[in-house]
């Protein structure tokens, strides 16, 4: 693999990890499996037929659950401790056979870019679920599943153009994640006044009851 290459296939796979961890390992598996990429050593085992086959059947698993307004951000919740990793474990074997130190280093960075990716994703889904239609939603993860199985194809055949994108994914995320934080904030801010003011307006059940009797005149 030529640098370049190899430098987009590493910083691919743990951005597209953060965003759709199944769909990043099938779409690399498949590809591997017809021919139509030559993966790093590491990776070949993602053309595992066994591997496919779970791979495809999370990623289906995902492509519903991911499309259900309240059930995504569960799911993205849960993938936090999934996707993180996972991204920094694949760009430590996309590197290639290289020193230990590269390894180490490319795991890094990369475990950096898929938490980057997972948490722009999950964040904006979480506001975008506070509309009640769910058109938005699914718009949203139709696009990214677009944009991992696409930004994958162009690191492994046109790896500048993918480095110019992912850049421009990254300074994007700068700006964005804390909008995102604020807005989140804001939504958590004012279920907490809502709920509030509810408790606040029921009134007790356990109040004692005035005593209706008098005490007799001395």
């Amino acid at each position: 693999m030529e640098i370049a290459q190899t430098i987009a296939l590493t910083m691919g796979v743990a951005w597209a990890s953060g965003i759709n961890l199944y769909a990043a390992i099938f779409m690399l598996g498949a590809m591997g499996a017809t021919g139509h990429a030559t993966l790093p050593a590491d990776l070949q085992v993602l053309s595992d037929p066994m591997v496919l086959m779970a791979a495809g059947f999370m990623y289906c698993v995902e492509f519903f659950a991911d499309k259900i307004p309240g059930v995504d951000t569960a799911w993205d919740g849960i993938h936090t401790f999934i996707r993180i990793p996972a991204g920094a474990a694949l760009a430590a074997g996309a590197i290639g056979d290289v020193s230990l130190a590269s390894e180490i280093a490319a795991g890094l960075v990369g475990g950096g870019l898929a938490t980057t990716s997972h948490f722009t994703k999950a964040g904006g889904r979480a506001l975008i679920n506070t509309s009640p239609e769910p058109f938005s939603n699914w718009t949203a993860s139709i696009s990214e599943d677009v944009a991992v199985f696409g930004g994958l194809w162009a690191a492994l055949n046109y790896p500048w153009v993918f480095l110019g994108l992912l850049a421009a994914f990254i300074l994007l995320a700068i700006w964005l994640l804390p909008k995102i934080l604020r807005g989140i904030a804001r939504v958590l801010r004012a279920i907490g006044r809502f709920f509030s003011g509810r408790s606040s307006a029921v009134v007790p059940l356990d109040r004692p009851a005035e005593s209706s009797k008098t005490s007799p005149e001395a």
